[in-house]
């Protein structure tokens, strides 16, 4: 998933939150994660509300992750935009541990109400009419923006094709054109790839996500492509850095760096998904 903010924050509740959330949500935000317990309906009103939003506007998960996202996307609907990642989809999710939390903690019932809030996620945004973020990377699909528009929504991952390849697709620097992806799903692209991208529809630069990088950060098609990855230490097992990318008023980017910890003990419950150019069919992010 990747998540997109606006600064500054506005301070007051739009039409979107509704004075009976206020409190709710003061609450969650104030004190995000395990120090704030959440009830069934509380999550479960976090989902609706969540989802009338989302297809509302155009164009990694653990509970407590989620739900912060969620209360603060309520919160400030206009200043926080979440992009669907490919686990944001029943297929992956089932499999790498989100469904398993869901069930040890609540209901199966409930992951179902998350299901139907991630269908309904945007899958890419442009910043600034400069910036196209997504979670994975392009696809030979891809002709026009408007193609993008008209996906419907809710909807859920297909198997291939143009939502598919743009939450699962990798560059690669070893890789002309398009690629076989070593995933098992998907393509490679090269860095002519886009480089033809952004001039046909005058972009400066693709953020995406979807890979470990080992500071957090990494470019590719000279500077034309950026990979984020925010999670330092991903699952426990790996000693990257994590990092957020801004963007100020005259579109230059600065990158904030979060140091890897000490290495912990992985999380047994979750399989873990190898860096990039580690990539196997088994292990997917």
């Amino acid at each position: 998933m990747i998540v997109i903010t606006h600064s500054p924050i506005q301070k007051t509740l739009t039409r979107y939150g509704g004075n009976e959330h206020d409190g709710k949500l003061g609450r969650y935000i104030s004190k995000p994660g395990k120090n704030v317990q959440l009830q069934e309906n509380e999550i479960r009103g976090l989902c609706l509300k969540s989802r009338e939003i989302f297809l509302s506007q155009p164009i990694l998960l653990e509970l407590e992750t989620i739900c912060l996202l969620l209360a603060y996307k309520i919160k400030y609907p206009e200043n926080f935009f979440l992009l669907r990642g490919n686990h944001e989809c029943a297929s992956i999710n089932r499999i790498y541990g989100f469904y398993d939390e869901c069930k040890r903690r609540y209901n199966i019932k409930l992951w179902k109400t998350f299901t139907d809030c991630f269908n309904c996620l945007p899958i890419a945004a442009i910043v600034d009419e400069k910036i196209f973020c997504c979670h994975g990377g392009l696809s030979p699909d891809l002709q026009s923006m408007e193609q993008i528009r008209r996906v419907m929504r809710p909807t859920d991952v297909p198997d291939q094709g143009l939502l598919c390849d743009l939450l699962w697709s990798d560059p690669d620097k070893d890789v002309l054109g398009w690629g076989e992806n070593d995933r098992g799903v998907s393509f490679t692209f090269g860095s002519e790839v886009v480089a033809k991208f952004l001039h046909k529809h005058d972009l400066d630069l693709i953020c995406r996500a979807h890979q470990v990088v080992e500071d957090g950060y990494e470019f590719f098609a000279k500077r034309q492509l950026v990979t984020l990855f925010s999670a330092p230490n991903y699952c426990g097992e790996f000693d990257n850095a994590g990092a957020m990318m801004s963007v100020d008023e005259t579109l230059m980017c600065s990158f904030q760096i979060l140091k890897p910890a000490e290495k912990k003990k992985p999380n047994g419950s979750r399989p873990v998904t190898p860096p990039r150019n580690m990539v196997t069919k088994q292990g997917k992010k």
